[in-house]
């Protein structure tokens, strides 16, 4: 159901934090002799328009939760490369774990000469995934080569073909992951047709009236009528839908997901790519139901800003595939791994479980006041699992139609005032928070005055 959000006291506005420990020399090194506005023009004669940016800004220098750009502004990073830099950016720990490795070597491709961080690397995954049972795991480079990997092993071991995904999920841009994503525009327009015994369920919504009830029978209904239980080999699942919205998936939903899996041998996925390494409060945001997949597609945070992937699952399962049916040439860089353990090692000794459920509180609470006191009757909802937060936005409470207008100019007004801001949700509606758990209490605040004053503004332009 939508947030109450009530009507709070002004409080008086928040300190400005002390100024940035970045040395000015850090910035003025190397000073690049192009401007944005140059880098705009370079990149329409080179870069294809589907590669879209969400801001018209070229980075220069980035630590923790701030970012600068060529032209030298600074902005306050809340996107945090779409979910990749849970640990901020440019960890110390994670960047000298990657130059201690590049030393020795860079690469030379698991498949022909393999390598310990490999190992260890999965040995930890193993170790920090859900459940009793053996786990293995097999690293690759990309989310959606990750997502891929996880349908095929599950094929392997079960010999069906079917896939059952649901509406707003958000599973890659290859061709098959595409055809699992349940959102069109941008990610599937004008690039059909997508590979069969693919399926789709409804996902719980209560604007449209969907109970956990009403997506089960919508479930079972897609049995009787084209997703012959049998020849099912996987049913895939964000725990907190991404692209779709931020919406975590009900427990209960979750709970009989798993025994409809059980009951029709049925692999369950969790697609952990943006929920997963601390960003929900819990190594893996399926946690917090208490049900153990099958088979986890992890990426993004897992290497702190480095491109590493993988597919985490019960040991039965991952050896259902032959020697030589998994692996890619870059899958597993031992950099990224590296990498990886050493962001692994900051979120455990830093805390940043702890941290990212007292961030959630924290920003759920401070959107609640800034939308009584800036634009009440526009936020419907505030939610999210630990910090993985996003606000949306209507055009009124009693229609709780979605304003994908208004959201864009919030996202607009607070970059021009330095923050860094990215929308979400199937009518692209929502502001969803990716703010680095490593970034301080003094920048959090900052970037939410920047919200306030974006929403304010807003509000203003809509009233001209």
């Amino acid at each position: 159901m939508p947030s109450t959000v009530k009507k709070q006291p002004r409080k008086a506005a928040a300190k400005k934090p002390a100024k940035s420990s970045v040395v000015p020399d850090m910035l003025d090194a190397n000073v690049s002799v192009e401007t944005n506005a140059q880098l705009i023009a370079r990149r329409e004669q080179a870069v294809p328009r589907g590669v879209a940016s969400a801001a018209p800004i070229y980075a220069k220098y980035a630590e923790n939760a701030e970012l600068w750009d060529v032209d030298g502004n600074r902005y306050i990073d809340f996107v945090g490369g779409i979910g990749v830099l849970n640990t901020g950016h440019r960890h110390p720990k994670v960047i000298a774990a990657a130059k201690a490795q590049e030393d020795q070597y860079t690469h030379t491709s698991f498949q022909v000469v393999p390598y310990a961080p490999y190992i260890e690397l999965a040995e930890k995954l193993n170790a920090l995934a859900p459940g009793d049972a053996p786990k293995k795991t097999l690293l690759v480079t990309t989310g959606a080569e990750a997502v891929e990997n996880a349908v095929k092993i599950a094929r392997a071991a079960t010999g069906r073909p079917g896939v059952i995904a649901f509406t707003g999920g958000y599973h890659g841009r290859t061709l098959l992951t595409l055809g699992m994503t349940g959102k069109i525009s941008p990610y599937k327009k004008d690039v059909g047709p997508f590979p069969s015994d693919i399926f789709r369920a409804p996902f719980p919504s209560p604007r449209d009236g969907i109970t956990v009830e009403d997506a089960i029978t919508g479930l079972k209904n897609l049995f009787l009528t084209d997703a012959q239980p049998e020849r099912v080999a996987a049913i895939i699942i964000e725990p907190v839908l991404g692209e779709g919205g931020y919406t975590p998936v009900p427990f209960e939903m979750m709970h009989q997901l798993r025994e409809i899996c059980d009951q029709h041998g049925i692999m369950l996925i969790a697609d952990e790519v943006q929920a997963g390494f601390g960003r929900t409060g819990k190594w893996f945001a399926i946690e917090h139901s208490g049900v153990t997949p099958d088979l986890i597609t992890v990426a993004k945070s897992m290497a702190g800003g480095y491109p590493l992937a993988g597919v985490i699952g019960r040991a039965d399962v991952m050896d259902a595939m032959i020697p030589g049916g998994l692996g890619g040439t870059y899958g597993g860089n031992p950099v990224a791994c590296a990498a990886a353990l050493a962001a692994i090692e900051a979120i455990e000794e830093e805390g940043l479980l702890q941290r990212s459920l007292d961030m959630g509180e924290h920003l759920k609470a401070r959107f609640a006041e800034i939308g009584a006191r800036s634009a009440p009757f526009r936020m419907w909802d505030i939610r999210g699992l630990g910090a993985m937060v996003a606000v949306e936005f209507v055009t009124d409470f009693d229609t709780a139609t979605p304003d994908g207008d208004f959201t864009k100019r919030v996202i607009a007004h607070a970059l021009k005032r330095g923050l860094l801001l990215l929308s979400c949700g199937m009518q692209g509606n929502a502001v969803r928070v990716m703010v680095p758990l490593t970034a301080s209490d003094e920048i959090i605040e900052e970037g939410l005055g920047i919200f306030e004053a974006a929403v304010a503004a807003a509000v203003a332009e809509e009233a001209k």
